[in-house]
């Protein structure tokens, strides 16, 4: 059955389906030895011979996707140019040998969940604006902001010009040395450095920044550094996210903590 090329370079687990087209676009796709360049392009992945980057393309044979926690001082990346420790390295040093790619991003400064993955399907779904997935944040702070600040954050600020989508915003309390205070902000989207800047805005920085929460699945019995493969239930209920999301089944965000 012919399927397009990005669809099935994404299926392969070589890279996201966005990746993929750049793939193409760049001339790094061939089918039956034959460059191709256009999006709109199909083939067959049983009958024709596709490759990427002139690496044959197989199929899979089986899907697997890891949630991981990510420690501080990993980039979240398959490579790094400046030598830095990647969560690939992690997965392999933990005997992991199936190439799964991250499906977003943590800082390298940051901690807590990410997930990856060989699943396409999944990660196109999750990386979709439309499936609004939220995603848990526990961070410390420099400083107090106030009731009307953290108001702001929730309904949105202009960030690179646009406005942020709706947040949740939760007072954690004052912990650890210093004793500074820790709150709890659910994102329904992903933009770059994301929640630190939106603390940066009002004036209260972020020092520590941990991921939770990635839709319905938490950190509990996950240390820094350690990882679990997700059930057939739970990938089934992640890719049915977006259906949930259009169907308007379930609010995307908790209700407001008071502080």
């Amino acid at each position: 059955m012919q399927e397009r090329l990005q669809k099935i370079i994404s299926a392969a687990g070589v890279a996201s389906r966005r990746k993929a087209e750049a793939m193409i676009l760049n001339g790094l796709v061939s089918v039956n030895g034959r460059t191709v360049t256009e999006l709109g392009s199909k083939a067959d992945v049983e009958r024709d011979h596709i490759r990427v980057a002139g690496r044959l393309l197989r199929p899979l044979s089986s899907r697997l996707t890891i949630l991981l926690h990510k420690p501080i001082g990993y980039v979240s990346t398959l490579s790094d140019p400046q030598g830095r420790p990647t969560v690939a390295s992690l997965l392999r040093e933990s005997g992991i040998k199936e190439r799964v790619y991250p499906v977003g991003r943590l800082d390298y400064n940051s901690s807590g969940l990410m997930l990856m993955t060989n699943d396409g399907e999944l990660a196109n779904t999750l990386m979709s604006r439309d499936t609004r997935a939220p995603r848990t944040y526990h961070v410390k702070l420099d400083g107090r902001p106030c009731e009307e600040d953290l108001k702001k954050l929730e309904s949105g600020i202009a960030l690179d010009g646009r406005k942020t989508a709706p947040a949740k915003i939760r007072i954690l309390g004052e912990r650890g040395e210093g004793q500074k205070l820790w709150c709890e902000i659910t994102l329904i989207e992903g933009r770059y450095h994301q929640v630190r800047r939106m603390f940066e805005r009002i004036g209260t920085p972020v020092v520590k920044l941990k991921r939770v929460r990635i839709a319905f699945l938490t950190d509990q019995g996950l240390a820094p550094g350690a990882w679990r493969a997700l059930t057939p239930g739970e990938t089934e209920r992640l890719k049915g996210s977006k259906r949930e999301n259009r169907n308007g089944k379930k609010s995307l965000l908790p209700r407001r903590g008071k502080p």
